[in-house]
Formats: structure tokens, sequence, C-alpha cells
């Protein structure tokens, strides 16, 4: 028996799901394109830091005396207890602590997304990172002791990896837009300050913290694309006591 027609107007479900957007494939080509960029970008870097890039890093010191960081003389040890916030030993810290969280709820896919992508983010700027190799700055005088490669500033990105990860996976966790946008808002502000940081330390370019800021809020969103995805195909996991 021939199935009834559809309405006027009205698209069959295999010509509807032609048309929608393959958004895997575009977010997975958007990646691409970024990290295609990054590494062109680097690579442009590495020869020599821009007017920009001295500008500001000459702005964190005392005009004339790029041996003084401006401000306070409390401000440079406050900054470090600021940037190891962004250190892979408290960002580790971090992401097992609210893995194991939810586990105890219960929500073992989202445990796993953390995990993962937390760990595989790291591992690809520390890629780039190698691939790179951009010089530490010399403009001016550092405050802590830096030996790995500048280009892209690994707490500015592991950090917003980190914390904008954290905060967009639970979101199924919290209800309450007010709750998610206080999440939100304090991971950014996390992650701003991270970066800055750097700055002030001496220890990456502005341009080094930019690219670290930019590739890890897109890898956090699009992981948060593939929690969405996940969950809008099998549901929401179920929570601690259910099941």
């Amino acid at each position: 028996m021939t199935p009834p027609a559809p309405p006027s107007g009205t698209l069959r479900p295999e010509a509807a799901a032609s048309r929608r957007v393959p958004w895997p494939i575009v977010a997975a080509a958007g990646f691409a394109l970024l990290l295609l960029a990054l590494l062109w970008l680097g690579r442009h870097l590495a020869q020599g830091p821009g007017s920009l890039d001295r500008t500001i890093m000459l702005a964190m010191r005392v005009p004339g005396n790029p041996a003084q960081p401006i401000g306070p003389a409390w401000l440079p040890s406050a900054v470090r207890d600021i940037t190891a916030l962004g250190s892979t030993i408290v960002l580790t810290l971090v992401v097992t602590l609210t893995a194991v969280f939810l586990l105890l709820q219960r929500r073992f896919r989202s445990a796993a997304l953390v995990v993962g992508a937390t760990t595989l983010g790291a591992w690809v700027i520390t890629l780039i990172k190698a691939l790179v190799s951009r010089a530490r700055p010399d403009l001016i005088d550092r405050l802590m002791v830096e030996t790995s490669n500048s280009f892209p500033s690994g707490h500015a990105a592991n950090s917003a990896i980190v914390y904008l990860t954290l905060a967009t996976l639970l979101f199924p966790v919290v209800s309450g837009w007010r709750t998610r946008a206080y999440l939100l808002t304090v991971a950014l502000a996390l992650v701003a300050a991270i970066g800055i940081s750097r700055l002030y330390l001496g220890v990456h370019w502005p341009s080094d913290v930019a690219a670290g800021w930019a590739f890890g809020s897109a890898w956090a969103m699009l992981w948060w694309r593939l929690e969405l995805t996940l969950f809008r195909k099998s549901g929401p996991p179920p929570r601690s006591g259910e099941g």
C-alpha cells in the first residue's frame, strides 16, 4: 500500500534530512582552518614580534626600566598566584575532581567528555608549540622561569579549554540560567586573568596569549557542541539514584 503523501508544503522526512546542515562536518572543517591559521600565524610571528606585541609588553614595565614591573611591590607575587591557576598541576587537579564529582552523580558520559576534551586539547597545544617553536620574549625581564616554546600560550589555551569546557559541560548538572551564567562568567574571568598574568610576568608575547585564548575557546565550544549532539540523540544521562 502506498503511504499517503505529506500535506502540501511539507517536506518528506528524507527530503528534510537532506537539507539539514551537516554541523559536525562544518565544525570539523572550521576547526581545521583554525589550526592552519594558528600554525601560519605562529610561523610568521616566530620571525620576530610585531609592534603591538612590543607596545603591550613594554606597558607592563616602568618606562625606561624593563626590569621593574608596574604596580605595587606585592603585585608580582599576586600575579604568580593567579598564573598558577592555569598550571598543569592545578588544571589536572580541577579536571580530576570534576570528573570524580560527575562519576558520583552517575553522569559517566559527561565525565568522559571532560577528561577527553581537556587531555586531547593539551596534546594539541603541545604539538602546535613544537611545530611553531617560537622563543620566549626577551624584550623585558621575566619574573619567572619558563623553558618551553612560547606560541601559543599553554596557560591561556589550557585554562580556556579546562574552565570553559567544565562550565559548559556542567550546564546539564545545574538548573536555572542564573547559575549557568555565573559558571560561564567565572570561567571567562579566570581565563582572562590567567592570560593577562602571563603578559605581566613577561613570559609570553600578547599574540601568544591571544592565540591561546582563540584555540582554547574554539576547542571548548567544539566539545560543547559534541555534548549537545550526544544528549539530543540519546537523551540526558540518568541522575543519581535513577535507573
